[in-house]
């Protein structure tokens, strides 16, 4: 179980959050109050999206973080491995501070990473007996950095696929899903499939995954003779959000886990409905490895060990991202297949 269960109790009003995704999406959110937050992300429990709304973006919140003894299974395995660390006694993990709840900088210091990924990142490294060692990254530079040697372990939002399969060994400690958002009192309350988005308009990324679905879902509404959806774009999350909350839109779509993170801070939006990220096709988010190198064995077994004990379950309540977890951590699951 988590040595330290200390529930952040800082409302942080005012922080501006940048997160660049993609390369091109700037956004900034301000911390609510528990009160705006109960209209927040559905399928949360009351008392998590209250709970939600208090996230502490300084490097305090490191600090607070859930931590683990060391897993003796997961420990045994290392050893048997023959896995040596980049740098002796630590657990060097890349991850990319691009968007909160994932990874962003504390407001306090240009240094320190926190978000889900850190915290998992962290975990790992307990479970190991390993001192954690965070290197910020740019999320294009992982790849390579893995390869090379310069980083143990990558935790950092990566979906698996069958192509970085040839390259990585991956263990998953998350669902990759598409989020639905809509205001907090719009009359829409779900949209799970083509008929549901006929007639609407839907702010989505260009390029995308998530817009690749809408336009096959308008192709659909289309071959049926209802009426499509009217796809909206625009160069920020800042425009995006002011014309969901002036009524200019339905609805937006995209990574659901920075949705939900708006969502529970702001109270404004509600979450109608989810997709996996590769959808009609299905993959987990995972923590990834150098091919064959022996280290992911352990690090499946670490997150294993706390999806049983609840401290996994302690970094998705205290980032409002419950609605992504997993019942068991796999080693090399399916992945979204090669383009053709």
């Amino acid at each position: 179980m988590a040595i330290n269960k200390k529930q952040v109790g800082v409302i942080v009003a005012g922080v501006a959050v940048v997160a660049l995704i993609g390369g091109g999406i700037v956004w900034a959110v301000s911390a609510g109050n528990s009160a705006a937050a109960e209209t927040a992300a559905s399928g949360s429990t009351e008392e998590q999206v209250q709970e939600a709304a208090q996230f502490d973006l300084t490097s305090q919140n490191a600090e607070d973080r859930p931590t683990i003894e060391p897993v003796q299974a997961a420990v045994d395995a290392l050893e048997e491995s023959g896995f040596t660390p980049i740098e002796a006694g630590k657990l060097t993990v890349a991850v990319s501070p691009f968007a909160a709840p994932l990874g962003v900088l504390a407001s306090d210091d240009d240094a320190t990473v926190i978000g889900t990924e850190a915290d998992f990142g962290s975990l790992i490294a307990d479970g190991l007996g390993l001192e954690y060692n965070p290197v910020a990254v740019n999320w294009a530079d992982w790849p390579l950095g893995i390869q090379s040697g310069k980083y143990d372990l990558i935790a950092s939002n990566v979906t698996v696929t069958e192509e970085r399969k040839e390259l990585y060994d991956f263990a998953s400690y998350r669902q990759d899903l598409l989020g639905f958002y809509v205001k907090a009192d719009s009359d829409i309350d779900s949209i799970a499939s083509a008929e549901d988005i006929s007639g609407l308009k839907i702010v989505v990324g260009s390029g995308t995954n998530q817009e690749k679905i809408l336009l096959a879902w308008n192709e659909e509404l289309e071959g049926e003779g209802e009426q499509p959806a009217e796809l909206v774009y625009y160069d920020d999350q800042a425009a995006s959000d002011l014309a969901l909350s002036s009524g200019r839109v339905d609805a937006t779509f995209g990574p659901n886990a920075t949705a939900a993170y708006r969502a529970a801070t702001t109270g404004e939006t509600k979450l109608v409905g989810t997709l996996n990220g590769g959808w009609p096709e299905t993959a987990p988010i995972a923590a990834g490895t150098a091919k064959g190198n022996g280290l992911i064995e352990p690090v499946q077994l670490v997150l294993q060990s706390i999806i049983d004990d609840g401290t996994y379950q302690e970094v998705l309540d205290r980032w409002a991202l419950t609605s992504e977890a997993v019942d068991e951590s796999e080693i090399n699951p399916p992945g979204l297949p090669k383009s053709e």
